[in-house]
């Protein structure tokens, strides 16, 4: 498999486990105090490195917009990002100002430096079954290929979608106008992945019965094989019903009462089914579920899959454009506050690809919160119960990522103009000190609680839970194994027979950390007992 190589490679390939682990201080949540979305501010970097030990392998979709590297300046909308990799190659460039294209060859080099760690990080955290979806334009998607299939596997690349950004592009180049961008998307493990759903809101585009493009065919439906999502008695004459995407036109009179229909519907469409196949699947016992007072019909049916999306993404997929993501942030500040935010509708369209009502969503370059915008909104259309995770380094995290969520959640406009709030809440974290000091032992002032977090995830990789137990030093139960952390900040933990009182349930193994042991290693082995010392037994990660 072709590998891209360039400076500095060798120093960021195993970046990632160098990375000190860092705690996630809560210093705040707006709305249910006990939310699982979050909002963390600090170097993503080290914001992934937080995130493993209660979110390794748990999160189905990864969706991030990081910098496209087009060579501009900071002052003139461009991106810093420094990494304490101890390189000279690196810190040659690292932490500079990166310059024009023809000034500077190697923003290249950085940007791969920069990337590079952070999607190691990210490949740990996707769930077997999730996939990444990566935003970016020409600058860097051939370098971004590369990358990915280093990381993710050659053999883990889904799709390369086509997003129409715009459909009024610039006219400044020579060449040509620059209408879409790329979203990449790999899976964490391909044969797992699910099959993709394409639209999934309540629009004909995606009904299995009609397709714009097929010829006007009349069926016929009975009504006892009939129901409606109409809350209210209706009589409708014939006539034309239908959206903008198909237009049906009802032969006869029907009446709604008492919910169920008193004739059978005919209908005129484009229609995928003959009267044959209608009456074939009838026999099946499905039922043909009508959308409100447009009747379209759809099978109300658990085993239709809405086709897969299509490899370009635009108005079809009812999916806006970057002029209509920046009208949405300046209607939430009322005033311009982001240069080409993405729309929500984009997320909400890759989120819907994979994720169920319960899925966790990442992403680790959050902006001005676009993600969470569209998860919310995706809970509230379904009454759906999916998580987002952002991280975002800048200052802005508080007063736009966030402050954008706070009033997506309350609503936001006035008068005519008014949304109306998704509801939800969310916890804002700030990065916290390393669970390590420089010298290699515990970092005391993280407090025990965090500590205990940290091993038990080393030992599991499972999230920890607080024990509300008799035994101050037992951790939990994992497959059989009981873990102690025998620690005191101040006095040395001595493992003795003496102090085996500190063990309470049975268990077939037990795992106990403290400073020291005095009791010989053939008794331990023969009573199932591993001891570890502290800090030296502490894995690193």
């Amino acid at each position: 498999m072709p590998t891209l190589n360039w400076i500095g490679k060798e120093a960021v390939i195993n970046h990632h486990n160098d990375v000190p682990f860092r705690t996630l201080d809560k210093k705040y949540t707006f709305g249910n105090d006990a939310s699982d979305n979050k909002i963390i501010h600090g170097d993503n970097l080290e914001a992934l490195k937080a995130l493993l030990p209660e979110y390794e392998g748990r999160i189905k979709c990864i969706y991030i917009d990081p910098p496209y590297n087009t060579g501009a300046s900071p002052e003139n909308g461009g991106w810093i990002y420094y990494d304490n990799v101890d390189s000279p190659q690196i810190r040659k460039w690292l932490g500079q100002v990166i310059g024009n294209e023809f000034e500077d060859l190697t923003r290249h080099d950085k940007w791969l430096c920069m990337m590079y760690p952070r999607l190691r990080l990210l490949q740990k955290l996707l769930s077997d079954d999730g996939a990444i979806f990566i935003s970016i334009d020409d600058n860097e998607q051939a370098n971004l290929k590369l990358i990915c299939d280093e990381i993710f596997g050659a053999s883990n690349f889904v799709e390369i979608f086509s997003w129409r950004k715009t459909y009024t592009p610039s006219n400044l180049s020579h060449t040509s106008k620059k209408c879409v961008e790329y979203v990449y998307c790999y899976a964490k493990h391909k044969p797992n992945l699910s099959r993709f759903r394409g639209l999934t809101k309540t629009n004909d585009a995606d009904n299995p019965l009609l397709k714009s493009n097929n010829q006007y065919k009349t069926l016929i439906f009975p009504k006892e094989h009939v129901t409606s999502t109409l809350k209210e008695d209706c009589y409708f004459p014939a006539g034309e019903y239908g959206t903008k995407v198909n237009i049906v036109h009802l032969k006869k009179d029907v009446e709604f009462k008492s919910g169920h229909f008193l004739q059978d519907i005919e209908l005129e469409g484009k229609f995928i089914w003959t009267q044959e196949m209608l009456n074939s699947e009838l026999t099946k016992n499905t039922k043909i579920i009508f959308k409100g007072k447009s009747f379209a019909p759809r099978y109300d049916r658990t085993d239709y899959n809405p086709e897969v999306p299509r490899n370009l993404i635009d108005v079809e997929d009812m999916v806006g454009t970057t002029e209509e993501g920046g009208k949405i942030l300046q209607a939430i500040f009322g005033k311009k506050v982001f240069v080409y935010p993405k729309v929500p509708s984009l997320i909400e369209y890759i989120v819907n690809f994979i994720c169920d009502k319960s899925s966790i969503i990442l992403d680790s370059f959050a902006g001005s919160g676009t993600t969470a915008h569209a998860v919310l909104n995706l809970n509230k259309q379904d009454d759906g119960n999916r998580k987002f995770i952002l991280v975002e380094m800048q200052d802005y995290a508080e007063n736009i990522t966030a402050e954008r969520v706070r009033r997506v959640i309350n609503g936001y406009g006035d008068g005519k103009n008014a949304v109306e709030g998704t509801g939800g809440s969310f916890s804002f974290y700030e990065l916290g000190e390393p669970v390590f000091n420089a010298d290699g032992y515990l970092n005391e002032n993280i407090g025990t609680e965090k500590l205990r977090e940290y091993i038990w995830y080393s030992e599991t990789r499972t999230p920890y839970a607080t024990t509300d137990n008799a035994h101050p030093y037992f951790m939990g139960n994992n497959n059989g194994t009981a873990y102690y952390f025998y620690y005191n900040p101040d006095e040395i933990t001595t493992l003795s027979h003496d102090s085996l009182n500190i063990v309470g349930d049975k268990a077939e193994t037990y795992v106990i950390y403290a400073d020291q042991c005095v009791i010989d290693s053939e008794w331990l082995s023969a009573n199932n007992i591993i001891f570890k010392k502290i800090p030296r037994d502490i894995r690193r990660f």
